[in-house]
């Protein structure tokens, strides 16, 4: 009954029933919130007769589809410049190694100077949730170009170690910002049939600024693919200069008709992104009533709603850490040099980076026809067989011909399909939008962390287990993780994000008994 009287006060604050609060001085900043809301939905009255969502979806125009793929290119070029830093000591490293390098250096330089990137990286990630939420979405995207571009700057022309070291420290920071950020602005300005869509063309963006470092190693020396890595992100800058901010950021900050107005460029239609912005304020009041909105971070991440969620996103991360899906790009041509076969390595990593990048685009366009589960089930069920079949033939001993390569590269393929995407996924679709920009950036960083530790540690590991021992944890963690999304991943597909936090709101844990939950939660 209580829960009821909340619920009704909110919509009355809604339809503007009740009086404007006296206003005091320690209340003058909810008194100009209160304003602007009630001076908003007077001037979106005409919603209350719109009809409401039908399975939570909202349908753009053709002219609101446009806009949101525009927009999605220019976090896609920066995207692509997040890739440079990742491909690079994959390139760098051989270069460096060789008697004649002007720079040279040994195999433990050689791991500092892979795994530097990823130590830098959660700095930025933490950092990240704070901006986005106090700057939003779209400048703090734009704010990561300035350290990305000095940072390349610095490794070009960098004549000792230490200063290399450092150039990939910025580098990292920066990529660590902006991880988060892009992922929860594509979550936010997308509508839900396209959303699996827009969310994961980040990652065909960033599979191709592998390849593109890539193919820029095998022409030039390491110092010029430093400096023609400064391009995308010098032109990402330019690009997010012409995009709106997140509506949902907008009207969480008060900002109410700023909301509306990048709402209808998203939606290319005024009722659709008057209706779709009416619900998304009806539940911010909503949660104020309950008393919700002004709970600390700390105790709001402790809630069931925020908690379970949260716990599957990060332990999925350190399972695909462990599933080798990041240390293949970091060390690819040593990996394939050393698990034997008759292709050349630097042949075989060039090909694994373009296999990455055709699957991550057939990836996306599969996202608009299955589930989310079904494909990241076939995704975990491939990368498991590839990598335990070739722990089993390396363990035999050293192998000619293809099958090592070829099972790399299909391992990178089933990998690429779907466990390499879903994390971005799943922070722009799985946490609730109060915690969203705040939880991403410290996901981020306990992932980046972790990934640096997993990194750093890979010549010894290898050492120690050698290469059949190594694609065995990979292929065991691949199996952990693919039971675990099994019983845990619900499915998100064509579900509004309001939707998606109701659901993580019922009782249920394992996905399996959602009905039960929910016929509990109607009883």
């Amino acid at each position: 009954m209580k829960d009821k009287k909340l619920g009704d006060g909110a919509h009355q604050a809604m339809l503007g029933g009740e009086k404007k609060p006296k206003v005091t001085t320690k209340e003058t900043d909810r008194a100009d919130e209160y304003e602007a809301l009630q001076s908003f939905l007077r001037s979106i009255s005409s919603t209350a007769t719109l009809p409401p969502y039908v399975k939570g979806e909202t349908f753009s125009s053709f002219r609101g589809v446009f806009n949101q793929c525009l927009i999605t290119c220019a976090v896609l070029v920066l995207a692509a410049g997040a890739g440079h830093p990742i491909g690079f000591s994959a390139v760098a490293l051989p270069q460096l190694m060789v008697e004649n390098s002007s720079m040279k250096i040994d195999e433990e330089m050689g791991s500092w100077i892979a795994s530097i990137h990823s130590a830098a990286t959660p700095l930025g990630s933490m950092l990240s949730g704070p901006i986005m939420e106090a700057i939003g979405r779209r400048r703090t995207l734009q704010c990561t170009t300035l350290p990305l571009i000095i940072g390349w700057i610095v490794i070009a022309t960098s004549v000792h170690n230490g200063v290399l070291l450092f150039g990939r420290v910025l580098c990292g920071f920066a990529v660590g910002v902006m991880a988060a950020p892009s992922q929860v602005y594509l979550g936010e300005i997308a509508e839900p049939r396209l959303r699996g869509l827009l969310i994961g063309t980040p990652f065909v963006a960033y599979s191709m600024g592998v390849l593109y470092v890539y193919a820029l190693g095998g022409v030039f020396s390491w110092r010029h693919v430093a400096l023609l890595s400064m391009v995308l992100p010098g032109l990402a800058f330019v690009a997010l200069c012409f995009s709106p901010e997140s509506p949902t950021w907008l009207a969480r900050r008060g900002r109410f008709h700023d909301a509306m107005a990048a709402m209808a460029r998203l939606r290319g239609d005024p009722d659709i992104a008057q209706r779709e912005l009416h619900e998304l304020v009806n539940a911010r009041e909503k949660e104020k009533a309950r008393g919700e909105h002004s709970i600390k971070f700390l105790a709001t991440v402790t809630r069931a709603p925020v908690l379970k969620p949260l716990l599957l996103i990060n332990l999925f991360n350190m399972l695909q850490i462990l599933s080798g899906s990041y240390v293949v790009i970091f060390y690819a041509v040593g990996i394939f040099e050393e698990s034997g076969g008759s292709l050349d390595p630097h042949v075989a990593a060039n090909a694994s980076a373009l296999v990455r990048l055709c699957v991550t685009v057939i990836a996306c366009i599969l996202l608009l026809r299955l589930t989310r589960r079904g494909l990241v089930m076939i995704s975990g069920v491939g990368t498991a067989v590839c990598t335990l079949s070739l722990a089993y033939i390396l363990f035999q001993g050293k192998v000619e011909g293809l099958a090592p390569p070829v099972f790399i590269l299909g391992y990178v393929a089933f990998n690429t399909l779907g466990f390499f995407l879903l994390p971005g996924l799943m922070i722009g679709e799985l946490l609730p939008t109060k915690v969203r920009g705040l939880c991403g950036g410290y996901i981020f960083c306990l992932f980046n962390a972790v990934l640096f530790g997993f990194t750093k540690l890979f010549p010894i590991m290898k050492a120690k287990l050698g290469m059949a021992g190594v694609f065995g944890l990979f292929g065991a963690s691949s199996s952990l993780a693919t039971v675990v999304l099994f019983l845990l991943l619900p499915e998100t597909k064509g579900k509004s994000l309001l939707q998606i936090e109701q659901y993580y709101q019922k009782p249920n844990i394992l996905w399996v008994t959602r009905k039960k939950a929910s016929n509990n939660q109607e009883v």
